[in-house]
């Protein structure tokens, strides 16, 4: 088949990345284990990235760091810089964009890009692959494998089933040969099959990728709808979707923070302070945005997952606001009308349903406008300080996240 007719598609995956760029930045940890966690002040700290030498003892992302340091005593541990992990993938976005103009960040270490219309400029496939490889070695001192396939989700499942576990890092997995190689894995191993779904699969006497691949659609789809339809399409390498370097840029839906607590916090007096917090971030990020709300959501959570507490509800108020003490009211309402009492670990706040700000309806018997200014201003200042640079009184109570929170991108370390 001549190439011209069928799409190249690569998944770009990053090592173990942010510890890949905390060596990269230490060289004199080049030959020692090393993880990057959340907090190694404490010891419960979470393992956020592991190098392949901490991996070979028996250390895994997600498990918490006293657990890595019962298995390697000796390993290096270093707390997350995201601002720093943020610039490095931006780079590689631009040593990717030198290849083709059609790249989509799929997270921030894997990104899909479409060089279809590059192969006449830079040669084949695997030549393309090793040569992004190599640069991208030499400019961040990152690895990267790549999984290459003519659909996104084929080269998505080329990349982490054999990509990843091959010499060299690079494997070419065209959709005629699953049958052969993919359909004979696992369904656990299935790209978007968890651990619960592959449970359920079991019990239809699904096993492998192939069985899936095999059992007919209206079995699937009378199961779980189109979900169903997701997951057989996925085990048949069906996926028309193009690789959309704008996937980012349409307007949001919905702006939301979560926060997870360092502890239970169990009376509402500690409750409202931090609900407080999240209703002035994510009011900020409205105003930033331009953008207003008609919805208010809040949602919680206790720390046991295995016996999960907790809820999720939303309000629609009057009018869309991005007004910080008005959605602190709406979400403070819900929490009250729906809290159970019990102790919690994580907290969220969002509004959805948004419009632009300019479609605002002033009155003459409020005082939003004067509010709006209010906080116009103090966002400013915040821009122009930093986030501590004003706070409200309530932020210096012990239970307050705010000052942590402003040394962090994402809920980790800068």
């Amino acid at each position: 088949m001549p190439r011209q007719d069928r799409r190249v598609i690569m998944l770009a995956d990053c090592q173990s990345f942010y510890a890949s760029v905390e060596k990269s930045a230490h060289p004199e940890y080049n030959d020692r284990p090393l993880v990057v966690a959340g907090d190694p002040a404490r010891r419960s700290g979470i393992i956020l990235a592991a190098c392949p030498l901490a991996k070979s003892y028996g250390i895994t992302t997600a498990e918490r760091l006293g657990e890595a340091l019962a298995k390697c005593p000796d390993v290096v541990v270093i707390r997350p810089r995201m601002a720093e992990y943020i610039r490095v993938s931006l780079h590689i976005t631009r040593i990717l964009q030198s290849y083709t103009d059609l790249v989509e960040p799929y997270s921030i270490d894997e990104q899909f890009l479409d060089v279809t219309g590059s192969l006449d400029l830079f040669g084949s496939p695997e030549t393309i692959a090793r040569s992004i490889q190599s640069r991208v070695m030499d400019e961040t001192g990152v690895y990267i494998r790549i999984g290459i396939s003519d659909t996104k989700v084929v080269s998505k499942m080329a990349c982490d089933l054999y990509a990843k576990k091959v010499p060299g890092g690079i494997y070419t997995l065209p959709r005629r040969e699953m049958p052969s190689t993919i359909w004979e894995k696992p369904v656990r191993d299935m790209f978007m099959v968890g651990s619960r779904m592959a449970q359920h699969l079991y019990k239809m006497g699904v096993h492998t990728i192939g069985d899936l691949a095999n059992t007919p659609l209206s079995r699937l789809k009378e199961r779980w709808g189109v979900n169903g339809e997701v997951l057989w399409r996925i085990a048949r390498g069906i996926d028309d979707s193009p690789v959309k370097p704008g996937t980012y840029t349409h307007q949001q839906q919905g702006i939301g923070h979560q926060m997870t607590l360092p502890r239970d916090y169990e009376t509402w007096e500690e409750i409202k302070v931090v609900l407080l917090e999240l209703a002035e971030l994510v009011s900020r990020r409205s105003r930033d945005k331009s953008l207003m709300g008609h919805v208010v959501s809040v949602g919680c959570r206790g720390q046991d997952y295995d016996r999960p507490t907790g809820f999720s509800r939303q309000m629609k108020v009057n009018e869309p606001t991005n007004i910080t003490d008005e959605v602190y009211d709406a979400a403070a309402a819900l929490f009250l009308r729906h809290w159970d009492g019990l102790p919690i670990r994580r907290i969220s706040v969002s509004l959805t349903g948004l419009v632009p700000d300019s479609e605002v309806q002033l009155s003459w018997f409020d005082d939003r406008e004067r509010k709006r200014e209010l906080e116009r201003a103090t966002d400013d200042i915040k821009r122009k300080f930093g986030d501590t640079a004003i706070m409200r009184a309530s932020s210096l109570c012990s239970s307050a996240q705010a000052q942590d929170r402003s040394h962090k991108i994402g809920g980790h370390y800068k």
